[in-house]
């Protein structure tokens, strides 16, 4: 199950870059192509920043968060691996690097991350498939810290 798990977090990675350069491929900056009439469209910006465009035109910032997060994710997901830990909490690390790997090919080859996903039903920021990634990874690992992470102390106990 650890494997197909790291195959999905590949998938993510490859699916994010696909659509991203279909994105750029087929839409104009700006410009929205209805998916789901009144819930969904695809809409092409490009954001420099961090969610809701924080810290736009940061790169620098974005490099050296990309390297801490690496740094703590991957040391926790081989440790993860070795010792078989929780599924949950081994797919909420695969998915946040994911996330984190997919917006940082965007920002290391053309400076900013490609979003296209509009929620129209409800004023949103537009996102990626990595920044989804992401948020699954961190609501995944606050799930399990919250609701079971004790659960595995006691049974290690």
């Amino acid at each position: 199950m650890y494997t197909l798990t790291l195959i999905i977090g590949a998938a993510i990675v490859g699916a994010d870059q696909l659509l991203k350069n279909w994105i750029t491929a087929n839409i104009s900056f700006g410009e929205a192509q209805t998916i789901i009439p009144g819930l969904l469209s695809f809409t092409k910006v490009h954001n420099t920043g961090a969610a809701w465009s924080s810290f736009e035109g940061q790169t620098w910032f974005f490099y050296l968060v990309t390297a801490i997060a690496v740094a703590i994710i991957l040391p926790l997901l081989i440790k993860a691996w070795r010792q078989k830990a929780s599924l949950m909490y081994y797919t909420g690390l695969v998915f946040m690097l994911a996330g984190t790997i997919g917006n940082f090919i965007d920002r290391a080859r053309q400076g900013f991350v490609v979003d296209m996903f509009q929620l129209d039903f409800i004023n949103f920021p537009i996102f990626n498939i990595a920044d989804l990634a992401l948020t699954i990874g961190v609501a995944l690992l606050f799930i399990f810290v919250i609701f079971f992470d004790r659960d595995e102390e006691e049974d290690h106990a």
